[in-house]
């Protein structure tokens, strides 16, 4: 028999998680959700015998999101762990796109009461691409420097051109020198824009949604917002051609009338545009701004005619044949 330390070890690759979790995404998705680009788009991190994993869906519009998430980050994990051996957290699942319900789609039931929590107001960023290049050239100056003082201390060899023409360039220039200045200045605006990305959220194009579980974290794009209201605003009778906007703060919408009433249309419009933001139960929703404008071939309603109001019986004038109309004169005697 083979000793154990001789059996070797099995090593799951990170494209191998990546697929099963997309999998397992795709099995945990409800009726009437579909998952983007014809299958889930994932990533799959392996350190060890853990494995981080992070995934992108799209899923009804009407319903809870918080509950959807959280049943498939535990069907993703459980999925994942049993296949592969590994132990996986909570998968990041993102929410790209919501869809219209389609028939047969039912909210799914909670398991437990989630506990309270509270929902962060902006989606922070993990600062990826400015971290990576910042890391990407410390390392290779701090290698070259540590690599050139390898090579001078253990074998004996004289220091690298580049390090000696640098050092005698600083000793002959002073902080009076133009060139000095213009790289301090450029070396402060750096330090100003890597102290901002610090401090910032980011990730302006989401927008948070209420979750009253504190471990989940739902966003949706502030295009597919704009995308809704849109739809719910083309609905109202006489609107034609919808111009939507959503940002952070306000939601601005554009329409044109081809027909009807401009009072009535505008409080369709606004009412629509309430229901979708309510709908959507964002942490904090944009104002609504309405502004509906008449089309060239727009034409006001019919003005209503005037209620009739039947009159009374008239009363009929009747005159005494006898009597004699006196104009007014004095008779002289």
């Amino acid at each position: 028999m083979t000793a154990a330390a001789r059996r070797g070890t099995t090593v799951v690759s990170e494209r191998a998680v990546r697929k099963i979790a997309e999998r397992a995404a795709v099995e945990a998705a409800p009726v009437g959700a579909r998952p983007v680009r014809d299958g889930a788009k994932g990533s799959a991190t392996v350190r060890g015998r853990r494995a981080d994993v992070a995934l992108e869906v799209s899923l009804p519009c009407q319903e809870s999101l918080s509950d959807t998430v959280r049943q498939m980050q535990s069907h993703v994990s459980d999925r994942t762990r049993e296949l592969t051996g590994l132990h996986v957290d909570a998968p990041r699942v993102g929410v790209t796109a919501l869809l219209p319900p389609r028939p047969g789609w039912h909210a799914p039931a909670p398991a437990e009461p989630p506990p309270a929590g509270r929902t962060p107001l902006r989606w922070w960023s993990s600062r990826r691409l400015p971290t990576g290049l910042l890391t990407l050239i410390g390392a290779v100056l701090c290698g070259a420097l540590a690599l050139d003082l390898v090579l001078v201390h253990l074998a004996d060899r004289p220091a690298a051109l580049w390090r000696t023409e640098t050092v005698h360039w600083l000793t002959g220039h002073g902080s009076a020198d133009p060139f000095v200045r213009a790289g301090a200045g450029v070396l402060a605006a750096l330090g100003i824009l890597m102290i901002f990305l610090a401090v910032t959220p980011g990730r302006r194009r989401l927008l948070t949604v209420s979750s009253a579980d504190r471990r989940v974290r739902a966003a949706v794009d502030r295009a597919s917002v704009a995308l809704l209201v849109r739809d719910a605003v083309g609905d109202v009778p006489g609107i034609g051609p919808v111009r939507v906007r959503v940002g952070r703060r306000r939601a601005t919408v554009r329409a044109l009338l081809s027909f009807g009433d401009r009072k009535t249309a505008r409080d369709g419009v606004r009412e629509a545009t309430r229901g979708v933001l309510d709908s959507c139960d964002l942490r904090r929703p944009p104002r609504p701004r309405i502004r509906v404008r008449p089309d060239v071939s727009w034409e006001p309603a019919p003005a209503a005619p005037p209620a009739h109001t039947p009159a009374g019986p008239r009363k009929a004038l009747v005159r005494d044949p006898d009597a004699r109309v006196d104009g007014g004169g004095a008779d002289a005697s």
